[in-house]
């Protein structure tokens, strides 16, 4: 297995690139299967300091209403106050508080977690998958990460008792970032 370290050359300023990256979820449905969606409306911007990992910083809004679970009922659902309460806060938010490098390839990062105006702070380990110069002349920088939660801290309650016993939605939910970032500049 061959180890991905990002060069200092990389250190600088980043968009995340929407069309190319995914930031989604999965949960538990009636303690049988996963269920997993996406927020198809996001943006982000940060800067990485390849060689001080603890300059680096992220800020990412997620429009809550581009919710999709590929079911037009639960995403309405999710929508509406039983969940997320779109209408009256219509954007989840990531601000970091901390980054740290833990290997040749993979960094942690802290922050501020806002949904429905409850923050809470999470963690997020990722991986540096590579980058590249695409087609374009762009500079793009990949990560992926993973970080589980419970959605009850933020005021995600609703559920629904089985006959068998259990719930129909878990209370842990794994979030999912899959991000290419397009390198905008070098100023901090």
């Amino acid at each position: 297995m061959s180890t991905i370290t990002a060069p200092a050359n990389l250190t600088g300023s980043y968009t995340i690139d929407p069309s190319h990256s995914r930031i989604g979820f999965v949960a538990r449905h009636a303690m049988v299967t996963k269920v997993r969606g996406n927020f198809n409306e996001f943006e982000g911007t940060g800067y990485f300091d390849a060689t001080q990992p603890g300059n680096s910083r992220v800020e990412l809004a997620i429009t809550a209403d581009s919710i999709d679970t590929r079911n037009a009922d639960r995403d309405a659902h999710l929508k509406s106050n039983d969940f997320f309460d779109m209408d009256n806060h219509p954007q989840i938010r990531f601000v970091s508080t901390a980054v740290e490098q833990i290997d040749a390839e993979n960094y942690r990062v802290t922050g501020d977690l806002t949904i429905k105006d409850v923050t809470k702070s999470v963690t997020v380990d990722f991986e540096y998958t590579g980058t590249a110069v695409d087609p374009y002349g762009n500079a793009r920088i990949g990560l992926e990460g993973a970080t589980k939660v419970n959605r009850k801290d933020w005021g995600l309650n609703w559920n629904a008792a089985l006959e068998a016993g259990g719930v129909l939605v878990s209370e842990k939910v794994t979030l999912e970032f899959e991000v290419s970032a397009i390198r905008t500049n070098d100023a901090d």
